[in-house]
């Protein structure tokens, strides 16, 4: 008895910790679904450049469908729901032809089809090179998984192609120090990537490095493995031999093709002048096809996409490749992400605007009763807090205790 009681007590959370724990989790789920409530249908917004899609294995068991936020909780509330994060150029699915006689409850006048949509193997719930599904029923502790910025596929970090997982770029306490992660088969259509200087590849941080290596004290954290983050701590013998400075970059390619920015070559401003005089960062045959097996997975640094050329030949090969999206800086998950962030300070910020409105609106006693009643909430929380033992937990009682208290105050005033 005594051990279960023990277990029992080590369970307990602080109030403190209680929220904090809520307050992560929103924000979390406000990263994956960039900041939509999943109040309306996104279909009429069109092929969105990135959402939070979902696949219902009851309503498409095979996979060739996806539903966005509103539709996964108005349409399709109680079934097998399968969540895939986001998805680059998609519309959603919900009510179309591929759901029979089902129709979206929120937006019912669809197309028969999205043509433009793509799907993989994680819309039937199987992911990586192994087909797993994740979470796997058949693993105790789930493995964080690694998403291709190109093909969209989440996988295992040891099925990526590397001999050790030792080569991911992480930084001392195990944060990714890449941007966006391109997988071993992805890898062989990009192989154009390896023309660049080296210094738009994330590499392992490490001390004694280049001693010209950038620092940024900036740390963005990535919620998903999919994304890495720079990080670089402010220890003087230990440094990141990565440049994410698009100016250092251009400077290598300069130097390496013997050609001065005065030639209108990726100097500062190489992409708009590229655009301008439609010359090409590497000239002829930009492109060095290679087979998977020649090919390692690419971990690349930050800002690595503003350094792509982008002349009118390199912009018809990226057609050609269909990776036209890796010249928009949006496609990233780092900016769907600043764009959620953004969406929630705004949200947080309006809904004190409306709370500050509508107390403007009130007369001087309404405005005191409103405002002593917070005070005296306060002020009963913190006695609760103050008298409470945190090695117990909460219940149902103690919280009706709370207001009780506050009932028989408010009696004694009036």
């Amino acid at each position: 008895m005594a051990g279960a009681f023990e277990e029992e007590a080590e369970q307990t959370i602080t109030i403190q910790e209680y929220l904090k724990d809520v307050e992560e989790q929103e924000l979390e789920a406000d990263l994956v679904l960039g900041g939509d409530e999943g109040k309306d249908c996104t279909y009429s917004q069109g092929y969105l450049k990135r959402q939070a899609i979902f696949s219902c294995l009851t309503c498409t068991p095979d996979g060739n469908a996806g539903v966005c936020t509103a539709c996964s909780l108005s349409c399709h509330d109680g079934h097998e729901i399968l969540e895939l994060w986001t998805k680059r150029n998609f519309r959603c699915d919900c009510g179309n032809s591929k759901f029979g006689e089902f129709f979206c409850k929120l937006f019912a006048n669809k197309d028969v089809e999205n043509v433009k949509n793509s799907y993989n193997h994680n819309f039937k719930g199987s992911y990586c090179t192994c087909g797993r599904p994740y979470p796997d029923p058949d693993v105790e502790d789930q493995v964080e998984m690694i998403q291709c910025c190109v093909c969209e596929d989440w996988f295992h970090e040891e099925h990526i192609g590397l001999d050790s997982s030792h080569e991911i770029p992480r930084d001392e306490e195990g944060e990714p120090l890449y941007e966006d992660f391109i997988c071993q088969s992805c890898s062989a259509n990009c192989s154009f990537l390896k023309r660049y200087p080296q210094a738009i590849m994330a590499s392992r941080r490490h001390c004694d490095a280049i001693p010209n290596a950038r620092k940024d004290k900036d740390v963005m954290k990535q919620t998903p493995a999919a994304s890495g983050s720079e990080k670089v701590e402010n220890d003087s013998s230990c440094k990141t031999d990565f440049v994410t400075s698009s100016q250092s970059i251009s400077h290598e390619i300069n130097v390496s093709n013997g050609e001065s920015s005065a030639n209108g070559i990726c100097s500062n401003n190489s992409m708009e002048e590229d655009d301008q005089h439609g010359s090409c960062l590497f000239g002829s045959d930009v492109d060095l096809q290679s087979s998977i097996g020649d090919c390692k997975p690419l971990f690349l640094s930050k800002s690595w996409r503003d350094v792509l050329c982008k002349c009118q030949e390199c912009k018809d090969m990226y057609n050609q490749k269909n990776i036209s999206f890796l010249l928009d800086k949006e496609d990233s998950i780092m900016e769907y992400e600043k764009m959620a962030k953004q969406k929630r300070e705004e949200k947080m910020q309006q809904l004190e605007g409306v709370e500050q409105s509508l107390l403007n609106k009130l007369g001087h006693v309404q405005k005191m009763e409103i405002l002593t009643g917070i005070a005296d909430m306060k002020d009963e929380m913190r006695n609760f807090l103050e008298s409470f033992d945190p090695s117990k937990p909460i219940t149902s009682d103690d919280i009706h205790q709370v207001f009780e208290n506050l009932a028989k105050k408010r009696r004694r005033v009036e």
